[in-house]
Formats: structure tokens, C-alpha cells, sequence
């Protein structure tokens, strides 16, 4: 359906006249008629009828009438959907389980008013950038894994949320009773991460990670999840994987699983947050004014961020 008819069909049902309705409309009469005409054709009956003093609805008029103002409702809500500056606030993560996610959350409870759109689809870091320059995103929590100078120059990225990782183990493993573990100590051993596909940020952090310290980073096997996860670390001896002190994880309470911070240095991953700099969403600086003011309390003292982290 036509809505610049429906817009004619509406203009003149308020107006009462032909001439009136292309005044509003600033097109001719002749516009207005050929709209509604062909509106008439389409649906099969006659909309109005023609009188000395002007057009008036027939009852098929009356009864198509609350239905032509929900399309034009309909047509404004779907732009406004869309609309950078009118529709919600859109922030990419790459899950609602890490810590980006709560700050997200943090955020929302704080600005209640402003609309949130929190999209979890984007596959890695250049799709986040990519719809970032496009106006798709209005921001992406990522790893940037690349010198700031290579970002494309209409696009920022500060470095906003150090996540700190956790050594989680079994109780049957030899660093199990440990309640801290340095880096050093995990030279040689393995760190099962079956989620870490090659080419992503996160692959890319562990890498460099692993050959700081000389660890062992295993992304052999299926990636079943998390619960499988801790289901073949609970009953092993030697299996060990990362986490975030940031994800909740909940286990049966005979796994008795460990979770032991690492220190001296703690290992971060270096959340950064990207934007396009023109970006035009009017909630953008107040969600960006929101992370700066949260950063200091991320910043760790004794860290190790990967070398390519923005500072």
C-alpha cells in the first residue's frame, strides 16, 4: 500500500476538502485526487463522496480511517527504530556474561530514560568496527588488537575496562589449595581454552599472553560450553582454563571448583570501547561520559595488558 496515498486519504478527511489537503500536503489538487483515486483502486471501494461542500467520507472511509492513522503510527515508530538520534542507544558486546555487559547494566540503572539496545551478534572486532562506521552501532566493547594509528580515521577506541583473569581449576589439581598464582608459576602448564578460535581478539590476546609467560594454550576439542567445561576440569588432575572474576559461573557443589586469582603481574584483558567520531546519537556522550568515570575504578596497579592494548 501506497502511504503517500494514505498520507492524501488522511489529509483530506481532516481537511474536508481536496484544495485544503494540497495546501498541507504542498502538492497540487490534481496530486491529492490521483493519490486517493488509485488508494480507492487498491482497496476496491470508494473512499469519499464528492459534494458542494467538499469531499466527505463514505462509510467504508469512516471504517478504513483509525486503520490509515496506525499505518502512518506504524511507518513512524519503524523509522524511528532506525533513526540514529530517535531510535535506542545502540552497544555491541561480545556477551551479556562479561564485564562490559555489566557496565552496560550499570549504565541503564543510572539513566533509566535513555533507551538501550544491547546487540550480541557481531562475529569479531572488524564486523563491531565496520558497523560502527556504518551508523548500525553506536559503540562496541572490543580488544583492540591493533595500533590506534591503523583504526580507520573516523573511528576512536579507548582502552575503558581491565578484566582481570582467574586460574579455575579442579580439587584434585596441583595449584588447587594455592590462593594466589603469579604467571611464572604457570609457565609450561596447560590452560584448556576451547573457545579460543584463531583470528578472534581474544585468541589473539591469549597468544601473546602465553608467549609472555610461556604458558601452554590449549584449543584443542569441541567447544561445548561452559558447564561441560567445568564438568572435565572438576575431575582432572591437570585440566586448568582462564575466567573472569566478572562471569558468574555456578557448579553442582561436588565439583568443588577453585577459582585463584593470578598476581605479580595480573594479567588483563584490556577492554576498549569504539566509536565513530561523528556519530550524531544525542545519548552517546552521556554513555561515554558513564565510562570514563568507571575506568579508574578497572585500572589495576601490577598489570599485564597485551602490548597492541590502547593506553
Amino acid at each position: 500500500m501506497n502511504l503517500d496515498a494514505v498520507r492524501a486519504f488522511l489529509a483530506a478527511a481532516d481537511a474536508g476538502q481536496f484544495q485544503d489537503a494540497a495546501d498541507d500536503l504542498a502538492i497540487t489538487q490534481q496530486a491529492v485526487s490521483k493519490r486517493i483515486a488509485a488508494l480507492e483502486q487498491d482497496l476496491g471501494v470508494r473512499l469519499f463522496t464528492r459534494t458542494p461542500r467538499g469531499a466527505r467520507l463514505t462509510i467504508d472511509g469512516r471504517a478504513f480511517l483509525p486503520h490509515a492513522r496506525d499505518l502512518l503510527l506504524a511507518e513512524e515508530r519503524a523509522v524511528d527504530s532506525v533513526r540514529p538520534g530517535r531510535r535506542a542507544l545502540r552497544v555491541d558486546v561480545l556477551s551479556t556474561k562479561i564485564a562490559p555487559a555489566r557496565l552496560l547494566r550499570d549504565f541503564h540503572r543510572a539513566h533509566p530514560a535513555i533507551e538501550l539496545d544491547v546487540v550480541t551478534t557481531l562475529p569479531d572486532a572488524d564486523a563491531a568496527i565496520a558497523a560502527v562506521r556504518s551508523g548500525t552501532i553506536d559503540a562496541s566493547f572490543r580488544a583492540v588488537v591493533v595500533p590506534a594509528r591503523q583504526l580507520p580515521d573516523d573511528v576512536e577506541a579507548a582502552r575503558v575496562l581491565d578484566d582481570p583473569i582467574q586460574l579455575l581449576t579442579g580439587p584434585a589439581h596441583e595449584l588447587a589449595a594455592a590462593g594466589v598464582v603469579t604467571p611464572a608459576q604457570l609457565a609450561g602448564r596447560r590452560i584448556w581454552m576451547p573457545g579460543n578460535a584463531a583470528g578472534t581478539e581474544w585468541a589473539a590476546f591469549y597468544d601473546e599472553l602465553a608467549a609472555a609467560f610461556g604458558l601452554v594454550i590449549d584449543a584443542v576439542g569441541p567447544n561445548f560450553g561452559t558447564d561441560d567445561m567445568m564438568e572435565l576440569i572438576a575431575d582432572s588432575p591437570t585440566l586448568a582454563t582462564f575466567v573472569s572474576p566478572h562471569i558468574r559461573l555456578v557448579w553442582p557443589p561436588h565439583y568443588d571448583l577453585r577459582r585463584i586469582d593470578v598476581r605479580d603481574p595480573t594479567p588483563v584483558y584490556p577492554h576498549s570501547l569504539i566509536w565513530r567520531r561523528d556519530n550524531p546519537h544525542p545519548a552517546l556522550a552521556a554513555f561515554r561520559e558513564f565510562v570514563d568515570a568507571a575506568r579508574e575504578g578497572h585500572r589495576h596497579i601490577d598489570t599485564w595488558p597485551p602490548a597492541l592494548a590502547p593506553r
